[in-house]
C-alpha cells in the first residue's frame, strides 16, 4: 500500500511539474509576444524578397547571410521589446489581459528582465559582426522600444505614432538597405502606417477606462467618443484615398491590385461599424483591420510568386 501511495504521489508530482514548466513556457511566449514576432518575421521575408529586392535571384537571396543576420537581430529585438513592454504594463495587463497574466504568474518578473537583457545583448552582438551601421540601427531601435514602454506609451498621440513607427522600423531599414525608393513603395508604407494607426486607436477605445486609471493618456480617454470616432473615420477615408492612388497611378497589378481594390470595401465596412459604434462593433473593426493586414502579406507573397514565374 505504501509503495502504491508513493508511486501515485510521484506521478502526481511529475504531472504538476510538467504543467508548471509548460505554463512557464507559454507564459514566456505570451510575454515576449512570440506570435507577433513570428508574423513580423514572415512579413519581413516576404517584403524583402518580393518588394525591396526584386532584382536578386532566390538562390542569391537564400545565401545572403547579411540579410538573414539583420532579420535575426530584428526578431530578437522584437521579442526583447515585447518583454520590456509587458514588464512596464504588468499591472494594467492584470485587468486588460487576465488570461495572459494568470499564465505569467508562473514566472517571476526578474526572469523576464534576464531574458530581455540576454536577447538585447545577442541582437547587438550579431549586429556588430554585420557592420557598424547595422549596430547603430539596432541600438536606436532597442532604445526607442525601451523608451516607448517606459515613457512614450503614456503620452497623448506620441504613444500611437511611436508604436506604429517602431512596428514599421525594420521594414524601413530593409528599404534603405536595398535602396528601394519609389512612389509605389512610399504609398504602400503610408497605407500600412494608417491601418496600423487605426488598429492602435481602436484598441485604445476598448481599454479606455483602464488606460485612464493607470495614467495612459490616449486619444479615446482624452477626447470625447464623438471626436475619437471622427478621427478614426478620417484616417480610414485617407487610407481609401491612398489605396485609390496606388491603383490608378502606380501601375500596381496582380494580387496586390485586387488587395487594394478590396481594401476600399473593407474600409467602408469599418467606417459603417464605427459610425454605429458599440463595444462589439469596435472589437469587430479591430479584428477586420488586423485580418486585412495579414491578407496583405499573403497578397504580396502571391503577387511576388506570380511575378517570378
Amino acid at each position: 500500500m505504501g509503495s502504491e501511495k508513493e508511486s501515485f504521489q510521484q506521478k502526481n508530482y511529475i504531472r504538476k511539474s510538467l504543467f508548471y514548466r509548460l505554463s512557464q513556457f507559454v507564459g514566456f511566449l505570451l510575454g515576449a509576444r512570440f506570435f507577433v514576432a513570428a508574423l513580423l518575421t514572415f512579413a519581413l521575408y516576404v517584403s524583402t524578397f518580393f518588394l525591396f529586392n526584386q532584382e536578386e535571384s532566390f538562390r542569391k537571396f537564400v545565401f545572403d547571410f547579411k540579410v538573414h543576420g539583420i532579420i535575426f537581430c530584428t526578431v530578437l529585438s522584437i521579442l526583447a521589446g515585447g518583454i520590456i513592454n509587458q514588464f512596464y504594463d504588468f499591472e494594467k495587463d492584470h485587468i486588460v489581459k487576465p488570461f495572459r497574466t494568470r499564465i505569467q504568474r508562473f514566472i517571476q518578473q526578474k526572469y523576464f528582465l534576464y531574458v530581455y537583457l540576454f536577447l538585447t545583448v545577442i541582437s547587438l552582438g550579431v549586429a556588430s559582426f554585420i557592420s557598424y551601421r547595422v549596430l547603430i540601427f539596432f541600438i536606436v531601435y532597442q532604445f526607442f522600444m525601451w523608451f516607448y514602454s517606459h515613457k512614450l506609451s503614456r503620452i497623448l498621440i506620441l504613444n500611437n505614432f511611436t508604436f506604429v513607427s517602431l512596428t514599421l522600423y525594420p521594414f524601413f531599414g530593409m528599404m534603405v538597405y536595398y535602396q528601394t525608393f519609389s512612389m509605389k513603395v512610399f504609398l504602400m508604407a503610408i497605407f500600412l502606417f494608417l491601418i496600423l494607426l487605426c488598429i492602435d486607436i481602436v484598441k485604445d477605445t476598448l481599454t479606455k477606462s483602464v488606460d485612464k486609471a493607470f495614467g495612459y493618456i490616449t486619444i479615446p480617454n482624452y477626447f470625447k467618443s464623438k471626436n475619437t470616432k471622427i478621427i478614426l473615420v478620417a484616417l480610414l477615408i485617407v487610407t481609401m484615398a491612398v489605396s485609390m492612388k496606388l491603383i490608378t497611378r502606380t501601375g500596381i497589378s496582380g494580387f496586390m491590385s485586387y488587395y487594394f481594390t478590396g481594401g476600399l470595401f473593407v474600409m467602408i465596412i469599418c467606417i459603417y461599424l464605427l459610425l454605429n459604434s458599440s463595444r462589439r462593433n469596435k472589437f469587430l473593426t479591430l479584428n477586420i483591420l488586423r485580418f486585412w493586414v495579414f491578407i496583405g502579406i499573403l497578397a504580396m507573397l502571391l503577387n511576388g510568386i506570380e511575378g517570378k514565374l
